[in-house]
């Protein structure tokens, strides 16, 4: 059987298409955290979940970048991991006039 693009891209070693997967623990934990800084939005416990939030997301892309079950999953990753560190970059005072 010949490998197309699309199956290299798209199936995991057991030849299943992977798209979409159950949220693993860093996902959960950046789900939970961000809603909860929606309600607390100032103080230390903000800065917290700030941190909690973005550090979990960061674990995330980085296991999808390089433990991801095809090079979409993949991608996704490098696509997340470079979105929050540019977002981070754009959005810190520190590098802003």
């Amino acid at each position: 059987m010949e490998n197309t693009l699309v199956d290299k891209i798209f199936r995991d070693s057991d030849g299943k298409i992977v798209i979409a997967q159950a949220p693993n623990l860093p996902l959960i934990i950046w789900i939970v955290t961000s809603i909860l800084a929606l309600v607390f939005t100032t103080g230390k416990i903000n800065i917290l979940l700030d941190i909690l939030a973005n550090g979990s997301l960061f674990t995330w892309a980085w296991l999808e970048l390089f433990q991801g079950v095809n090079y979409f999953r993949r991608a996704l990753g490098l696509l997340v991991l470079t979105s929050l560190i540019a977002f981070k970059v754009i959005n810190d005072s520190r590098f802003s006039s």
